[in-house]
């Protein structure tokens, strides 16, 4: 089982399914799914912009790519997806209409994901929920987390809520061992004052092997968890920097074969390959 993951795509829904399929061309290697932490930009409607999205989508169109491509058929997209055949399983970041998540999350109270486009590829985990992704000879064994911390007890939903909260404190009582742990924030251990306390406290009482995260606008970094178990991986954001190429550590590819997992960091080699001039071209 290979796993692609990205973070913080801020409306290029499409580009990660692009980038798995120039990986799939270029090395051989088969994807089965993509996992997403968050900040997908997921806005179908544009008067429900956030004050940053707005800022970002006067010069950059691909804010709003979610809106433009995902929200009506595109016939080419469709083929497109269709023919690539994989799944983004996401969590929510901070830059999401959260109204339109939730109307589609309460749709779906009996289902641990659920889709929120047009073409049913792009699906949104429920926060603290135990997830499976299955091959037939393999399984994942995730939990997602979304949205972000608040250290000063505001209640927009762009921040974690109580309903949350309740299922993490669920997840603290399992036996369980898991795979993965995706997240947009990081825990709070940080100095600089920020981060999500409950991933602080997942990450102390349930064992992960990697936990992949997004959102600081830090550089990609790997470094063992304080918990001394779980490596922790912040993966680098998914954007075009002034030279329109994407960053080392943008994309991951994780292995699960036989029980065991292994990280690949997907060589600039192959990302600078689609650039922020030809990405969208067919």
């Amino acid at each position: 089982m290979k796993i692609a993951l990205f973070s913080d795509i801020h409306g290029k829904i499409l580009l990660p399914f692009k980038l798995v399929d120039l990986y799939q061309k270029e090395t051989g290697n088969k994807i089965d799914f993509i996992l997403q932490c968050g900040d997908m930009g997921a806005y179908p409607f544009i008067e429900n912009l956030d004050k940053a999205t707005i800022k970002h989508a006067q010069y950059d169109r691909d804010e709003l790519g979610f809106h433009d491509d995902f929200t009506k058929v595109d016939q080419d997209i469709k083929a497109f997806l269709d023919e690539l055949n994989i799944n983004m399983i996401c969590v929510r970041g901070n830059h999401e209409d959260h109204d339109f998540l939730d109307a589609l999350e309460k749709e779906n109270l009996d289902k641990s994901i659920f889709p929120i486009d047009v073409y049913e590829r792009v699906f949104v985990c429920r926060s603290g929920l135990e997830q499976k992704l299955e091959t037939e000879d393999e399984v994942l064994n995730f939990v997602g987390i979304g949205r972000i911390g608040d250290r000063k007890g505001r209640s927009e939903k762009r921040f974690i809520q109580d309903y949350e909260r309740k299922e993490i404190r669920k997840l603290l009582k399992t036996k369980n061992t898991f795979d993965v742990l995706i997240t947009h924030d990081k825990d709070d251990s940080s100095q600089r004052g920020y981060g999500m306390a409950e991933i602080r406290e997942v990450l102390d009482n349930v064992i992960f092997h990697y936990h992949f995260y997004g959102h600081t606008g830090e550089p990609f970094k790997e470094e063992t968890d304080f918990n001394g178990i779980t490596q922790a991986i912040k993966i680098k954001e998914l954007e075009f920097n002034e030279s329109g190429i994407l960053e080392k550590g943008c994309m991951i590819i994780l292995t699960k074969e036989n029980g065991e997992l292994s990280i690949e960091i997907v060589d600039q080699k192959l990302t600078n390959k689609m650039t922020k001039f030809n990405w969208k071209l067919p």
